[in-house]
């Protein structure tokens, strides 16, 4: 600038100068020579005047020029927190001003920008569904947590390497829909099976995006175990009642029908076949209430009233009640109480539910124990629980299937199970009373030696 001007004023003088001393050779050859001396001295003080004012005014252009270059710089590197003074004429003014409102704004879109951006971000961490954006090379632009836990890859090295969604999943059948999907113009889903581990099954849906400027697609994946389990619980849960229902309805109503054939004439045949249908309408009745009581445990509509409940006597009254068909069977019951706790034990339980808990496993003990064995009942308690245990000397349950004799209609012998008359649904009761009275509830058990049931509940007056 300093530079520029210098030049500029000196060539100005230069010119004038040249233009006078023309004139003056012009006319006077003599008095030009004799005033040349002076003419020198007087360049020279010109081109001093004019390089102080080159430099003056190079100042008051320069340095505000200077200013909003390098503020334009810094706003251009990202510093948008940078404000360029206001210094110089108006116009400088001006622009400083609008360079300052203009870096103000952009501060302010990119902050907006960010605050969207990372809110989109947690939204898609939180999602119980995996979602991934990717390029028309099928590279990852973007996968959430949840995708990498339901597909098995590193969401973030994927997007970092916009690796193939299809290499680092590296599962043939999500690959084959993957193509599937961005071969077509609309949404598409299928439902594959993830062989794991863990075995899953994953409801998977591609969806392309029109337009430049976006992602290829996105592919997004919901987890359906849980829904596909409980379809097959239901499916199994029908068929099961349906089963247990017929049974009966069958017999019932093949003695009916040879009762009308005529051995109703018959007393002796009748006697029995009365006796046939009464067995089996109670078989139903029994099926049938636990059935509502089982619909109602898991509506969460019990209405429990747990207060302190005597352990020693509710397992006394059980047992009594229990009495006659176990002398029937010849066997033995036997209560145990602790000899080491001071007093009374206390349950904090709701006594309904306890004695149905109670007479559950009692009843399966008694069911399950060959003639002449042998039922043992006995109870403790310890810190803030008490437990109790009803251990037989029947059958056992194989180790197998003992994991799943709390299912609903779960029988390790089914054959024997219908033969002693049993619903399928009494464990699957205890269990949930015991955990609505925030209990617990195990089984043990050796194949040709007996089952134990242990139950702990919480002890009254101990939180």
């Amino acid at each position: 600038m300093f530079r520029r001007l210098f030049l500029t004023y000196l060539l100005l003088v230069v010119a004038a100068v040249g233009l006078v001393g023309a004139v003056i050779y012009a006319e006077r050859e003599d008095v030009f020579w004799e005033l040349s001396r002076e003419v020198a001295a007087a360049v020279g003080l010109v081109i001093l005047v004019a390089a102080a004012a080159a430099m003056l005014l190079a100042g008051r252009v320069a340095r505000p020029l200077a200013e909003l270059n390098d503020g334009a710089r810094r706003l251009a590197a990202g510093d948008l927190g940078h404000r360029i003074a206001v210094v110089g004429g108006r116009e400088h003014a001006v622009l400083a001003g609008s360079l300052n409102a203009m870096s103000a704004r952009l501060a302010s879109t990119i902050d907006l920008l960010e605050h969207d951006k990372e809110q989109l971000r947690a939204i898609l961490s939180g999602m119980v569904e995996g979602v991934v954006a990717i390029d028309a090379d099928r590279r990852v632009l973007f996968a959430n947590d949840r995708a990498g836990q339901l597909l098995g890859f590193d969401p973030a090295a994927a997007a970092a390497a916009k690796a193939s969604l299809c290499d680092v999943v590296g599962w043939r059948a999500f690959r084959e829909f993957i193509d599937k999907g961005l071969a077509r113009a609309e949404p598409y889903r299928e439902e594959l099976e993830w062989k794991g581990p863990p075995a899953r099954t994953l409801a998977v849906y591609v969806s392309r995006f029109p337009g430049p400027g976006t992602p290829e697609a996105v592919v997004v994946v919901h987890d359906t175990s849980e829904l596909r389990q409980a379809e097959r619980l239901r499916q199994d849960f029908v068929a099961n009642v349906s089963h247990e229902l017929k049974t009966p309805l069958a017999v019932i109503k093949s003695t009916v029908e040879t009762l009308v054939d005529g051995a109703a004439e018959d007393p002796e045949a009748r006697a029995g076949f009365l006796a046939q249908v009464a067995r089996e309408a109670d078989r139903l009745e029994a099926l049938i209430q636990d059935l509502l009581s089982l619909a109602r445990i898991e509506s969460g509509h019990l209405g429990l009233e747990p207060h302190p409940v005597p352990l020693g006597a509710a397992i006394t009254d059980c047992v009594e009640r229990h009495q006659a068909r176990a002398e029937a069977k010849t066997l033995t019951v036997v209560e145990r109480p602790p000899g080491d706790a001071p007093g009374e034990v206390l349950a904090w339980a709701d006594p309904d539910a306890l004695r149905q808990v109670m007479d559950n496993l009692v009843d399966n003990a008694i069911k399950y124990t060959p003639n002449g064995g042998r039922v043992t009942v006995r109870w403790t308690a310890a810190g803030d629980a008490v437990s109790f245990e009803v251990e037989d000397t029947g059958v056992g349950i194989p180790a197998d299937d003992l994991p799943r004799v709390f299912e609903r209609f779960y029988r390790a012998d089914k054959a024997r199970s219908r033969a002693v008359g049993g619903t399928g649904l009494g464990l699957a009761i205890v269990k949930h009373l015991v955990q609505a009275m925030r209990g617990q509830v195990r089984a043990s058990s050796t194949v040709g030696k007996g089952t134990t049931f242990r139950v702990t509940l919480p002890r009254a007056g101990h939180g």
